[in-house]
């Protein structure tokens, strides 16, 4: 398992327990997480799951693919560590990866 803190945009943290496999996403709406709307079920055809991937976090997240890229075009917000949280695979080396919300989903 690995934990997972999502940060709203007024502070607040939720920490989760998440199996490796599983999507940053799917952990957040399976323990109602608040700002993750996730409309499209994870199917990258939204941006209603998007993140800001704490930066010490970056280079273990991975960068973007191209469709993610393009979805992020319809993100509330864009920063260079947004993020879909769909598309973050969970893995042990995950264990502690803090992501932020953004005060609203597009």
């Amino acid at each position: 398992m690995a934990r997972i803190t999502y940060i709203t945009h007024d502070g607040k943290p939720y920490e989760v327990e998440a199996a490796p496999g599983s999507t940053v996403m799917e952990n957040a709406v399976r323990n109602d997480v608040p700002g993750i709307d996730a409309e499209c079920g994870g199917a990258c055809a939204c941006a209603t799951c998007h993140v800001y991937v704490d930066p010490a976090w970056a280079e273990a997240v991975g960068p973007a693919e191209p469709m993610e890229e393009d979805m992020l075009d319809f993100a509330f917000d864009v920063k260079p560590n947004s993020r879909l949280s769909c598309q973050i695979r969970v893995t042990p080396e995950l264990d502690g990866l803090v992501v932020r919300i953004p005060e609203r989903q597009s």
